[in-house]
């Protein structure tokens, strides 16, 4: 946690700085009107909000869980654990993952493992949280950059396709600040994955947290990754029947906003909570959500949109080197600034 909150984010930035939305200077609305609640998993979610996976593991991270997971429960908003990896070592570490859901006995709740685990440890992990989704978290720069980290990443596609089969929740297929591409997300999509979270490049960077740790890719590599956007606009482009959650280095209420209008369903927010919570103490987590959601509201009432459905088919221009990447893929940023 510690070289996590000390750990800035980028170097690289997330990419929503190339991306506008119009003002829109008679909007006709009431702020009060602005309406962000959708359906999730079959739920009715107060907010496009997920606080996303971070930690697990030590007692520390027990009182950190407990807090945004009181947090999750009074606010409505799904919650992701840490990597439950750590608990088939040392089941010690299970009640920083099951206070979560001691604290929200009705919330939308995520458990989190590696793809490359077995279908059996996930089971668990689902057990251990009574979880609602599974997250299956592909990390594979943090692993090469790792001293102790996995090096073999053969049959990936074939243990997720096992994991989703026999899966008794939905599967949530999640990176960790790298970024998916297209064909990464066609690929899992075919192995029955519906449901990802880009998390790109831009925010937390695991390659420079390892390298605090002594760790083997240097600093060479930092600047590894897909932007947040770029991404996004990849797996928006396909067309998929799927839900799409952006994160990855998501700060601010407007980054949020443009990650909805782009065709994100969700926004997942983990490292502002964590370093609010280290460094002010535990009721600047709630003020920094209330200040949020204020500006998420703002910012979709200065587009004209009095709810997430509106905003979608609001124009949004993509410009400089986020363009010129999607032009480079071959996706046509002009599919998003012709929307009326």
């Amino acid at each position: 946690m510690t070289i996590a909150v000390n750990t800035a984010d980028g170097p690289c930035t997330t990419g929503f700085e190339d991306l506008y939305l119009l003002n829109n200077s008679i909007p006709e609305l009431d702020i009060d009107e602005i309406d962000l609640s959708m359906t999730f998993l079959g739920r009715q979610i107060s907010y496009p909000i997920i606080i996303n996976a971070i930690t697990g593991g030590t007692d520390r991270a027990l009182h950190f869980n407990k807090c945004l997971a009181s947090l999750a429960a009074r606010y409505n908003l799904p919650i992701a654990a840490g990597s439950a990896n750590i608990t088939i070592k040392e089941p010690e570490s299970k009640a920083s993952f099951e206070i979560i859901r001691q604290m929200n006995p009705q919330g939308l709740i995520f458990a989190n493992i590696g793809a490359g685990e077995t279908a059996d440890k996930a089971l668990k992990v689902i057990k251990l949280m009574n979880a609602d989704a599974l997250q299956l978290h592909f990390n594979v720069p943090q692993e090469l950059a790792m001293r102790e980290g996995e090096r073999n990443f053969k049959n990936v596609l074939a243990n997720v396709a096992e994991i989703v089969s026999g899966c008794p929740v939905p599967v949530i297929a999640k990176e960790v600040g790298f970024g998916f591409t297209r064909e990464t997300v066609e690929k899992l999509y075919h192995c029955g994955v519906r449901i990802f979270d880009n998390s790109g490049k831009g925010g937390t960077n695991f390659i420079i947290i390892e390298n605090h740790r002594a760790g083997r890719l240097d600093n060479e590599f930092e600047n590894w990754g897909i932007p947040t956007a770029w991404s996004l606009a990849e797996i928006a482009a396909l067309k998929l029947p799927i839900t799409i959650i952006a994160s990855g280095g998501i700060r601010t209420a407007l980054e949020a906003v443009k990650a909805l209008t782009m065709g994100a369903n969700m926004v997942g927010i983990a490292a502002p909570f964590l370093k609010k919570y280290v460094n002010e103490g535990e009721e600047s987590v709630e003020l920094y959500l209330n200040s949020f959601i204020y500006r998420l509201k703002a910012a979709m009432l200065m587009t004209g949109a009095k709810n997430i459905k509106e905003l979608t088919s609001k124009p949004l221009i993509i410009m400089n080197r986020t363009a010129e990447w999607l032009k480079a893929r071959e996706i046509d940023p002009l599919i998003w600034a012709k929307r009326s």
